[in-house]
């Protein structure tokens, strides 16, 4: 057995557990260990360490070291500001290829923490060096291979198809532990790296046995044909979050600094919709931090080499959004503006608005559904057009005739905000549909909800 730290005397044995949850990406990380010996062990570490330390105060443990299932691809790890900050040493599988101090993990080691073991299941598919831990025999944390309710995408470090052959076994042999161990994955609803996910956060193997239907999926040619058909978008920052995590340490960047102007940064409002519409920065890009799915959502619009300028409503605000930032690997923030000259306006419309738009004048203005494509194909208002909210800035602009106005729409408002912000930048006369969207349509309409097929 392998053992992180010199045990100390004999001492009673209490089993430490607690999982913290990233709402912003979907992420899910673990300190585990044993109490009684003050010893404890983190797992897939957010870059936001602070949490495990004072957790790890209040129970009154020292953590000894860091476990990664694997190379992340959607935040930043904190090993590194353990290790640089802390002197905690991090350990990974081999194949991970990490050029980082560490130790080496394999198939079956089990690692001791105090008299708590973590035995490792090397459980290849959404990377190849994908591992999951089973704490003393009655918790498993699967990392990115088992969800409750899902299962881990396999197309972000390998061929679909391969990484879902091997993802298949993987599932096979997770579902081969006890029915009653407790299941705690990486991610929860609201990440990119499953499809299906519930917003549950625990599950139990009895259960995934019988309601998953990754599991469900007998013949390894069914299970690659579905798996490798993903739907969601690949995380924008993958390569380049996946190079921090591999490579040396990254430590914590220093805080921003108020500006005056924003020079020749790009200035990234971060208040309400509401504040935005009322008056921003010339050629600001709107993205609430208060949206959800801020750090995903701003990767996705924001080039991670180009220079940022944060527009939020109090320092505070302002610090907070640079955190979610680096947690997705983007650190050119140049600063923040709190109270910046705010001249540009942006119209905005509710949904019962829209509805007379479209029934008086429909071919006046260019109806653009910024929704997945997955999304769309549940029903959409026919004559509108489909670009995805993330490919505005990039491409999806030039499909569109910049002398006519324009309304975003997508489900709730929120993402159909950022596309409009994104295209009045370009010089449209961009208008979206606030507090509200698509879900407040249906096929009883006047001006009509289509469904798929119908």
């Amino acid at each position: 057995m392998r053992t992180l730290a010199a045990q100390g005397v004999n001492v009673a044995r209490v089993l430490l557990f607690r999982q913290f949850v990233d709402d912003d990406l979907g992420c899910g990380s673990y300190l585990v260990g044993d109490q009684g010996a003050g010893e404890a062990v983190v797992v897939d570490p957010a870059l936001a360490i602070e949490q495990y330390l004072e957790a790890a105060e209040r129970s009154k443990v020292r953590i000894i070291g860091v476990l990664e299932t694997h190379t992340h691809a959607d935040h930043v790890s904190g090993h590194g500001r353990f290790a640089l900050e802390h002197r905690v040493p991090t350990s990974i599988h081999s194949l991970a290829d990490a050029e980082f101090p560490h130790d080496a993990l394999a198939d079956g080691d089990e690692v001791a923490v105090g008299s708590a073991s973590v035995r490792v299941l090397h459980t290849p598919g959404h990377r190849p060096e994908h591992c999951a831990f089973v704490v003393d025999g009655r918790i498993v944390l699967t990392g990115d291979s088992l969800f409750v309710g899902d299962a881990a995408r396999p197309d972000l470090a390998v061929d679909a198809r391969e990484g879902a052959e091997d993802l298949f076994g993987s599932l096979r042999r997770l579902a081969e532990l006890p029915a009653d161990v407790d299941v705690y994955p990486g991610h929860v609803a609201g990440s990119l790296c499953g499809a299906s996910m519930s917003p549950d956060r625990s599950t139990t193997i009895a259960r995934e046995r019988s309601s998953n239907p990754m599991l469900a999926v007998a013949d390894v040619q069914d299970f690659v044909l579905r798996s490798a058909s993903i739907a969601a978008p690949r995380p924008p920052t993958t390569d380049r979050v996946v190079a921090l995590n591999r490579g040396p340490w990254v430590p914590l960047p220093p805080p921003p600094e108020p500006l005056d102007t924003a020079g020749d940064a790009v200035v990234l409002d971060v208040r309400p919709v509401d504040a935005f519409a009322t008056g921003h920065v010339p050629g600001a890009i709107n993205v609430p931090l208060a949206g959800g799915s801020f750090g995903t959502k701003a990767a996705f619009v924001f080039d991670p080499d180009e220079p940022v300028a944060l527009h939020a409503s109090s320092s505070e605000e302002a610090h907070e959004a640079a955190r979610r930032l680096w947690a997705v690997g983007l650190y050119r923030i140049a600063g923040y503006l709190v109270a910046p000259e705010a001249r540009e306006q942006l119209a905005t419309l509710d949904v019962a608005e829209l509805k007379r738009l479209l029934a008086r004048e429909r071919d006046s203005v260019q109806l653009v559904d910024v929704r997945e494509p997955g999304e769309r194909d549940d029903g959409y208002i026919p004559g509108s057009r489909s670009i995805p909210y993330r490919l505005l800035r990039k491409a999806g602009a030039a499909a569109l005739d910049a002398t006519s106005p324009v309304i975003t729409i997508c489900e709730s408002g929120q993402r159909a905000a950022i596309a409009a912000s994104v295209l009045a930048r370009e010089g449209f006369d961009a208008r979206p549909v606030v507090d509200g969207g698509t879900a407040d349509f249906d096929e009883d309409d006047t001006v009509s909800f289509r469904r798929c097929g119908s």
